[in-house]
């Protein structure tokens, strides 16, 4: 199934409304990781700030994750009593409210922050997929592309400016402050999205069940396990590369080579899967990708640390872009895009959640990475098998449909 097998879009002749559609979806793709990762560089000053330890810190990165797969499967039905842009708008809204409640200096409040910084990017995770297929349903896997490094960059933002920030102003809550601010400016954006014709809320809005399809219920495994995969890689990777007998420097300059080498994949693979009515070649170049980093990793990690980085960072960029691409090419319509990607994203980040604390436990257990590694390289056959099946020309079958 591919993009151009469905009618022209609501921007069809009126090219600046579609260049400001545009950058409504790409403002809004920018704000769905740098409120969370921003706190990442800043640890030990906001940890002073809070008086908290090390393991309280850790919850303003992991229940964002853990509100990514609880959410994410309510967001169809709330899609059925408002718009996809009245949504979108009020998910804006909370990433502001969610960002600046970190910013008090009480770690109750700072907890509630988190929670509703992560309901409400996990609305947009769901929502913007469905919105690409809505907006430009001959251009998704331009469009995906386009989203899905914005994604990236706009992580890679939150990281990079963190600390000169902090430095400049003289506070870690000016870095944090920015992405705050940033969802408000994306407003200006938005609410002229409101006037668009045929994405709104149905006057009969039926609901879409994937829960026993064979199809959806591949994609989300593979969402699930590529979810797993990074995330895993991003904690534990600069451990890995330290116990090997690399210094600071190198591991972070191996580590951040996961995202740097991803970004061209994140515009690409999606692009070149939307002109194919079979994905399987790119899910077999994924998996060998990926699967000849781990193995380097594991066989001898301080041979060629900064290959073996960028192998696993074009499989994880790369099997990412393709699973959101798989949202709107194996699904009919908007409602079925929304549903793919709510039921792929819920249990996909729920599965990512416990990825870090799987390989820490077996490299406790075990005391070596080997294990934890052999585990990923397995995983990895685990995902190429749901990746063949998701990537034949095929579209999945609601309920309602069969």
């Amino acid at each position: 199934m591919t993009s151009t097998a469905f009618p022209d879009g609501p921007f069809h002749g009126r090219p600046l409304v579609a260049a400001l559609a545009v950058a409504a979806l790409m403002l809004a793709a920018a704000n769905l990781r740098g409120g969370i990762v921003v706190v990442g560089p800043l640890v030990e000053q906001i940890r002073q700030t809070l008086a908290i330890s090390a393991s309280a810190f850790s919850l303003l990165t992991t229940l964002p994750l853990i509100c990514f797969g609880v959410i994410s499967i309510c967001v169809p039905a709330l899609t059925r009593r408002w718009s996809p842009q009245v949504l979108a708008i009020g998910g804006l809204l909370l990433i502001s409210l969610g960002v600046g409640l970190r910013l008090v200096d009480h770690y109750p409040v700072v907890l509630l922050g988190t929670l509703l910084l992560g309901a409400a990017i996990a609305l947009l995770n769901v929502l913007i997929p469905g919105l690409v297929k809505a907006f430009f349903p001959r251009r998704v896997g331009l469009m995906t592309g386009l989203y899905s490094v914005t994604l990236s960059v706009g992580a890679g933002l939150g990281v990079f400016l963190a600390v000169p920030l902090m430095e400049l102003f003289g506070s870690w809550r000016h870095p944090v402050a920015l992405w705050a601010l940033l969802p408000l400016f994306c407003l200006l954006f938005w609410l002229p999205m409101l006037r668009v014709r045929g994405v709104g809320r149905p006057s009969n809005p039926v609901r879409v069940s994937l829960w026993r399809d064979r199809l959806a219920w591949a994609i989300t495994f593979y969402m699930g396990l590529q979810s797993f995969y990074f995330y895993s890689m991003a904690t534990w990777l600069p451990k890995i590369l330290l116990e090997s007998g690399l210094d600071g420097h190198q591991a972070g300059t191996a580590t951040a080579l996961i995202n740097l080498v991803s970004i061209p994949f994140n515009l690409f693979v999606p692009i070149l899967a939307a002109r194919m009515r079979d994905q399987r070649i790119l899910v077999l170049g994924i998996f060998v990708a990926s699967l000849s980093g781990l193995a380097g990793l594991w066989w001898q990690p301080a041979a060629a640390p900064m290959l073996w980085a960028s192998l696993i960072g074009v499989g994880c960029g790369s099997s990412l872009s393709l699973a959101l691409s798989f949202f709107v090419l194996r699904a009919a319509n908007t409602a079925q895009a929304t549903a793919l990607s709510a039921m792929a994203q819920s249990i996909g980040y729920l599965l990512a959640a416990a990825g870090p604390a799987t390989l820490g436990l077996m490299r406790d257990l075990g005391g070596a990475w080997q294990g934890a590694l052999l585990l990923m390289m397995v995983l990895q056959f685990l995902q190429f098998g749901f990746g063949w099946y998701s990537a034949r020309s095929a579209g999945v079958v609601a309920d309602q449909d069969r």
